[in-house]
């Protein structure tokens, strides 16, 4: 036991377990700190508008896909029970009115709703012709007359909180067949396959 005593003694004329000296300096200073963060204020200020619109234009898609994503499920489920199935718009034209739904025209049972604003919440849905709501899927999968005699045809979506220069509108179109798709109304080359 001494001996162990004796090793983690101290030694003569030795410093043990003391922070030793350093010449040099360690760490920022309040300046250099300052400086820094005055630079990276800087660059956010720059790189601010760009994200703001770079997530409106993220709502915009996303809002398109989710209108997409719920005319295949109405279509899927008319093909699947072969019935007609509607896709109705819940509250088109109002800021984050984006919610829908799903359901068997015969009995009105909701196959699948989706509400207003989820993920989506500056984006504005315009169906056309104006006025109409719904479109109504057949048994085969076409898109057929409704009982509202409004059969949407397409669907533009646009941002409340982007100017027309910086928005990225997009649009859904249905055809007669039943094909869905979303494109690009700002697009004018015929051969670009972003085209409306």
């Amino acid at each position: 036991m001494d001996s162990q005593r004796h090793v983690l003694d101290q030694g003569k004329g030795r410093i043990v377990l003391t922070k030793a000296q350093k010449w040099g300096s360690s760490g920022f200073t309040l300046i250099e700190l300052v400086i820094a963060i005055v630079i990276m204020m800087i660059a956010a200020s720059f790189g601010l508008p760009v994200i703001t619109d770079w997530i409106q234009n993220s709502q915009i898609r996303t809002a398109a896909e989710n209108v997409v994503n719920g005319l295949q499920t109405a279509r899927m489920e008319a093909v699947r029970s072969t019935t007609p199935v509607e896709f109705t718009l819940l509250n088109p034209g109002a800021t984050g009115g984006t919610g829908w739904q799903v359901s068997v025209v015969r009995t009105g049972a909701i196959v699948q709703t989706k509400p207003d604003g989820e993920g989506s919440a500056n984006a504005i849905l315009t169906a056309s012709p104006a006025g109409a709501t719904t479109v109504t899927f057949s048994g085969l999968g076409r898109r057929t007359a409704n009982a509202s005699g409004s059969d949407m045809t397409q669907i533009d979506v646009d941002s409340a909180g982007l100017s027309a220069a910086d928005s990225r509108d997009l649009r859904v179109t249905i055809s007669a067949g039943g094909e869905i798709r979303m494109c690009d109304p700002n697009v004018s080359d015929t051969g670009d396959p972003r085209s409306c």
